[in-house]
């Protein structure tokens, strides 16, 4: 009876095969499951999906049509029959159905085995409410996480993901500034001491745009053409040279489309009631502050992540507002994203800072 012999090459490769098939069943990911943006995690590769939080469904059969950027680029250019939804309202989930299947479709993007249910890491903001807590880990548990899905507050994960020492005996300020939310927060040994959560972000700033463009020169623009201004002109502090740029939109009184010209000036004073709402929320979070955690933040400043970190002068005017010094984070777009994957990477070390249903 003859033996069957492998050669080398071929054991290796099948033996590759079998370690390769225990990676992609069990890889875990971290989840920012943003209003405007969803960035995965995957743990030992890093961030390998940041896609805009948008599902273009029909209306007629319920199916989705397009997710992320395909879909975010039919944002007020679609038929009657095709609607761009965005699932995510002010960090909370708008619309379970299809929250869930937008979250299955990045899941299957990343683990194309369908039956492989990944451990799974979500960042929430941190004012939201238990049933919204819940909502969210049954999203990702119907779309195929492994249960329990770990639930970590977005500004201890944009703390994490800034390389703030969350677990010193030291007070660490994070202030992340997203699409839907703005989370204000003071945290000492793996814990928030003090913290603020305004539903003032991305969208609130876009939103006063169209609303000053509308009121103060009878022209209607749409949501993505107000967050090109606002990242062409927006600013939170006078700039030494002021900018021009023509708008396009459509004349309220005429109906016809009308190009306009904006300043950076303009643009300031649209944003100037949101940008507010952020400074009073840093005020507040810092009125709330035991007095030795405010002098270590007096010495080590305050920590600026999320897209609007990016608004010019946001630092500026808040070391104006404050007295304290405020620097913005080196990544600032992926740090929540990248504190998620780090409690995935540390998992027994971090594990003091996530949550799982049977905490709720």
């Amino acid at each position: 009876m003859r033996r069957l012999r492998l050669g080398a090459s071929m054991a290796d490769s099948v033996r590759r095969g079998f370690s390769g098939f225990g990676s992609v069943a069990g890889r875990d990911m971290a989840v920012d499951l943003g209003t405007a943006n969803t960035l995965v995690y995957v743990r030992g590769e890093g961030i390998v999906l940041n896609e805009p939080s948008v599902v273009a469904v029909n209306v007629h059969t319920g199916e989705p049509l397009a997710v992320g950027a395909e879909a975010k680029r039919m944002i007020g250019r679609t038929p009657s029959h095709i609607q761009a939804v965005r699932p995510l309202k002010d960090g909370v989930i708008a619309d379970f159905d299809i929250c869930e299947k937008m979250l299955r479709y990045f899941i299957e993007r990343v683990h194309p085995r369908k039956w492989a249910r990944p451990r799974m890491v979500i960042c929430v903001p941190s004012g939201i409410t238990g049933v919204e807590q819940r909502a969210v880990q049954e999203a990702a548990e119907f779309a195929g996480a492994r249960k329990p899905a770990y639930i970590i507050e977005e500004p201890m994960a944009a703390a994490i993901g800034a390389g703030l020492p969350v677990q010193d005996p030291t007070g660490s300020m994070i202030v992340d500034i997203g699409g839907g939310t703005t989370e204000v927060a003071v945290i000492s040994l793996g814990g928030v001491v003090a913290s603020q959560s305004v539903r003032v972000g991305g969208d609130e700033l876009d939103d006063a745009i169209v609303q000053y463009v509308k009121k103060e020169c009878s022209v209607a623009v749409g949501d993505r053409t107000a967050e090109e201004i606002k990242k062409a002109l927006g600013s939170a502090w006078p700039l030494q040279q002021e900018l021009r740029a023509e708008v396009r939109g459509r004349d309220l009184v005429t109906g016809l489309p009308q190009t306009i010209e904006m300043t950076t000036d303009m643009i300031r004073e649209a944003l100037a009631e949101p940008v507010q709402a952020i400074c009073d929320a840093v005020k507040m979070t810092l009125d709330q502050t035991p007095p030795e955690l405010a002098a270590d933040i007096m010495e080590r400043g305050v920590c600026l992540a999320g897209g609007g970190a990016l608004l010019h002068g946001l630092d500026v005017r808040l070391r104006d507002e404050t007295g304290m010094p405020v620097f913005v984070a080196e990544r600032p777009l992926d740090a929540v994203a990248l504190g998620s994957g780090e409690s995935l990477e540390q998992f027994d070390r971090l594990r003091g800072v996530l949550f799982s249903s049977s905490s709720i």
